[in-house]
């Protein structure tokens, strides 16, 4: 027990040392990667006999949780000194000056973004921001994808020198979220409701339906009792308040790491009215949202205990939502900055 209470000293040591993100990281990786001096206690147990090993298991394991929640804790403290770094570094504007109504317009993923925000508040949802610059372990760990698992292939990003990288999914939010509404949830049985959009960065081969610079639209809740069937009466709400009618939409398995049971949830393409297209690669059908009940792993890394609550989780594509419901058949027309063709979408604000 003794090296368990001098790993415990050493690691808060360093934790008070740290200045930013990526010294954060490089003590996470020392401490619980799989070469790391939590994960090296283990290994020592053969030696001990039965009775010893689940005493010292048992320590290890609290030792583990310990060094996850206060690494957590310590990203959203260094997060918050980032962001109030950026504001006083931020220049000073005349709040008075008079604003020229037709300098420019809306871009139409703002306008989409606006709308369900307001459709997800009107059922009880909160909207939360998240950063564009994210770990390794927020992106793809906490959402249990491991280092070296196949699907990480699929999302191939952008990555900085740091070691941390460009998010390529808005998932990389859901432990800071559940970990955030988790106190709410546990002694108050307030569900964890919540929408967090934002942008999304991928090394992709471009065309009609796929940009290597996309956004989406992030959504969980959290409760007792949560089933496949909140997700669907969730999501047919939302489409059809988008679109102002009823939309096509089927359900199809798929593999996601982070939910188990998966799915695509697919909506007819109202470019070709689903007879097929290049933007639906001649399908008649676009994959929209893929969606599933929270995997109990992504639940236990939040800290919620996945014997006690389930939820789901969607990961809607709002680049792709915009397609839909503006009529414009290719995704680089988003990201062209082309004012004319930008410019129409002003009248719906």
């Amino acid at each position: 027990m003794d090296k368990i209470s001098q790993l415990k000293e050493q690691f808060e040591k360093e934790l008070e040392s740290i200045r930013d993100m990526s010294e954060l990281e490089g003590v996470r990786v020392s401490y619980l990667g799989k070469k790391g001096s939590v994960t090296g206690l283990l290994k020592g147990m053969k030696e001990l006999s039965n009775e010893e090993k689940k005493a010292f298991g048992q320590h290890v394991n609290e030792l583990k949780k310990a060094v996850g929640d206060k690494i957590a804790d310590k990203m959203a403290e260094l997060k918050e000194k980032e962001i109030q770094a950026e504001i006083e570094r931020m220049p000073e504007f005349d709040l008075s000056m008079p604003v020229n109504a037709e300098r420019g317009s809306y871009h139409p993923i703002t306008l989409v973004q606006r709308q369900c925000e307001q459709i997800f508040k009107s059922m009880g949802f909160t909207v939360e921001d998240y950063s564009e610059v994210v770990t390794d372990y927020e992106c793809f760990e906490s959402v249990n994808i491991p280092k070296d698992h196949p699907a990480r292939d699929m999302q191939d990003t952008y990555y900085l020198t740091n070691g941390q990288l460009l998010k390529s999914q808005t998932s990389a939010a859901q432990n800071a979220i559940l970990r955030k509404y988790k106190k709410p949830l546990e002694e108050n049985g307030v569900p964890i409701k919540a929408i967090f959009p934002g942008r999304c960065f991928r090394n992709e081969a471009t065309d009609a339906c796929h940009e290597n610079t996309f956004f989406q639209m992030e959504g969980m809740m959290v409760d007792k009792d949560i089933s496949i069937s909140n997700l669907i009466y969730f999501m047919k709400t939302m489409l059809s308040e988008v679109f102002q009618k009823d939309i096509k939409v089927r359900l199809r398995p798929g593999f996601f790491p982070f939910v188990e049971p998966g799915f695509e949830l697919d909506i007819s393409c109202l470019i070709c009215g689903g007879e097929g297209c290049p933007s639906c690669k001649h399908s008649g059908w676009l994959e929209l949202c893929p969606c599933g009940m929270i995997h109990p792993e992504v639940l236990r890394m939040g800290g919620i205990d996945p014997e006690e609550y389930t939820g789901f989780a969607f990961g809607l594509g709002l680049t792709r939502l915009v397609m839909m419901k503006y009529g414009i058949g290719d995704i680089r027309d988003l990201n062209s900055g082309n004012l004319k063709s930008l410019s129409q979408f002003t009248d719906d604000e």
